[in-house]
C-alpha cells in the first residue's frame, strides 16, 4: 500500500524573500500489509461469509483453501505455506462420523448394509465435487500458476479434495457441532433422495462411485453364460476391473446379474 507524504521547504526569491512550498512524494507504507496480501485476507472473509461459519481464526480457513501447487511455488520464492493435505485428511473422517451419526439416527428401518452404502454415496468423489461447486470454492482456492492455467479451478478431484480440507477446518476451529452442523446443509437433500429414488439398491451405480475415486481403472461386464429354455433363463455376468475378477452374479436377466456381480464385488472392497 502507498500513502502520500506532504513535506515542506522554502525558496528565497531574487528579491530576498522566502516562500514556502509544499510538495507530495507517495511512499510506501511499512507499517501496513501489501495490497496483494490485504486483499486475498478480505477474499477468505468474504468466502466465510458466503459459507455462513464465522472463524475464531482465519488461518485455518487460508490453509483449507491452500492447494499444493500454490503452496510449493511460495515456498520457492522463500515464504512458508502450508498446504490442505493434512486439513483433507482430518476432513475425510469428520465427513464419514457425521454422515454415519445422521443416517444412524435418520433412517432408523434400514440395516448396516443399506447404511453402508448411502454412505458410499455421500463421500465418494463426486458428491463432494457437487457440494464444493455449490459454494463456488474453485474460485476461492489458492492455485499455483500450471494448476489455474489448467483449469484446476474446476477439477474434481481438487475441489472435492479441498471441501474436505474445508471441513476439517470447520471441525479445528469450531469443533464438532459446528462441523456437523456445517455439514448437514449439504448432505440432508441427497440422503434423502438417495432413499425415496431407491439408489439404496443399485449397486453398479455405488460400485463405478467407488471405482472412480482411483485413477484410471475401468471397470466392465461381461457375460460369462445365459443358459435354460428361454422363459427360465439363468444369466452368469463377471465384474472385472482392469481385467481381473471382482465379482461374479447370476440371475434371471443380465441387468440382475450385473447387479449382483456388482453387489459382491462391493463387498470385496469392505463396503
Amino acid at each position: 500500500m502507498e500513502i502520500e507524504i506532504e513535506t515542506k521547504t522554502e525558496i528565497e526569491t531574487e528579491s530576498g524573500n522566502k516562500i514556502k512550498t509544499k510538495t507530495k512524494k507517495r511512499k510506501k507504507n511499512k507499517n501496513n500489509k501489501p495490497d496483494a496480501e490485504s486483499n486475498a485476507e478480505n477474499g477468505l472473509f468474504e468466502f466465510a461469509k458466503k459459507i455462513k461459519y464465522e472463524y475464531g481464526d482465519i488461518s485455518f480457513l487460508k490453509t483449507a483453501l491452500t492447494h499444493t501447487s500454490y503452496a510449493n511455488e511460495m515456498r520457492a520464492k522463500g515464504f512458508k505455506s502450508d498446504n490442505n493435505q493434512r486439513l483433507e485428511f482430518l476432513g475425510d473422517s469428520v465427513l464419514s462420523l457425521v454422515t454415519s451419526e445422521y443416517i444412524y439416527n435418520k433412517l432408523a428401518e434400514h440395516n448396516e448394509g443399506e447404511l453402508t452404502r448411502i454412505r458410499a454415496i455421500i463421500v465418494c468423489e463426486d458428491s463432494l465435487f457437487r457440494f464444493a461447486d455449490s459454494i463456488e470454492l474453485g474460485e476461492a482456492l489458492f492455485l499455483g500458476h500450471g494448476e489455474i492455467v489448467s483449469n484446476g479451478r474446476k477439477r474434481k478431484s481438487i475441489l472435492a479434495d479441498a471441501f474436505e480440507a474445508l471441513l476439517g477446518s470447520v471441525f479445528l476451529d469450531g469443533g464438532f457441532g459446528a462441523a456437523k452442523k456445517f455439514l448437514l446443509k449439504f448432505i440432508e437433500d441427497p440422503i434423502a433422495d438417495i432413499v425415496n429414488q431407491g439408489k439404496i439398491k443399485d449397486y453398479k451405480s455405488l460400485l463405478q462411485q467407488i471405482i472412480q475415486q482411483g485413477d484410471g481403472e475401468i471397470l466392465e461386464y461381461v457375460l460369462i453364460s445365459d443358459e435354460g429354455p428361454a422363459h427360465e433363463k439363468v444369466f452368469v455376468v463377471h465384474a472385472l476391473l482392469d481385467n481381473n475378477i471382482i465379482g461374479e452374479g447370476n440371475g434371471s436377466s443380465k441387468k440382475e446379474a450385473e447387479q449382483n456381480a456388482a453387489q459382491e464385488a462391493m463387498a470385496l472392497f469392505g463396503y
